[in-house]
């Protein structure tokens, strides 16, 4: 029985090397309340010549807050549409302009007009096709509940003596 002869390696993918970069061990050096606290960390370490490069702020215990801002009503829905309109109303207006050698004060306002009508129209129809299912407006933002800072299990050793030097000059 014969062996088959081995196949030359394959041509170094670049590729493949970035994927071992992200691959490397990191290790963290300090945790923080907020995203200010382990910002101002990074910041220190890159004013010190710690090469930030080799650093991750990483953000923990995700979670989806929703603020409501107010009631939502067909009158205020219909105003949100006209103020959507109008936007979207001068964007044709635009594009209108730059094709046209007729007056382009006069197009842009009808766009711009019609834009915020329909958009109101719009507003109004979609609101009320809710049939009373979420009446409020929101914003939602995901928010962390700690920060760490990581850096490369290499580099772990020089962060944290920086990072402390930092807590302690703080501190005094």
């Amino acid at each position: 029985m014969t062996t088959p002869p081995l196949e030359e390696p394959p041509e170094p993918d670049p590729n493949i090397d970035e994927l071992v970069e992200l691959d490397r061990s990191t290790v963290t050096v300090a945790r923080f309340a907020d995203y200010a606290g382990a910002q101002q960390a990074v910041d220190y370490l890159s004013d010190n010549g710690f090469p930030v490069e080799r650093t991750a702020i990483i953000g923990t215990d995700l979670r989806l807050v929703e603020n409501v801002l107010g009631r939502l009503t067909i009158g205020r829905a219909a105003l949100a549409g006209v103020a959507s309109g109008a936007w979207f109303g001068l964007f044709v207006g635009i594009l209108f302009t730059l094709f046209s050698n007729s007056n382009w004060l006069g197009i842009l306002l009808t766009t711009i007009l019609i834009g915020a009508l329909w958009g109101g129209v719009f507003g109004a129809i979609a609101h009320a096709l809710t049939g009373g299912r979420r009446d409020f407006t929101s914003r939602s933002s995901l928010q962390a509940g700690q920060y760490a800072v990581t850096v490369e299990a290499e580099y772990a050793d020089e962060a944290r003596v920086l990072i402390t030097r930092q807590n302690w000059r703080a501190a005094n």
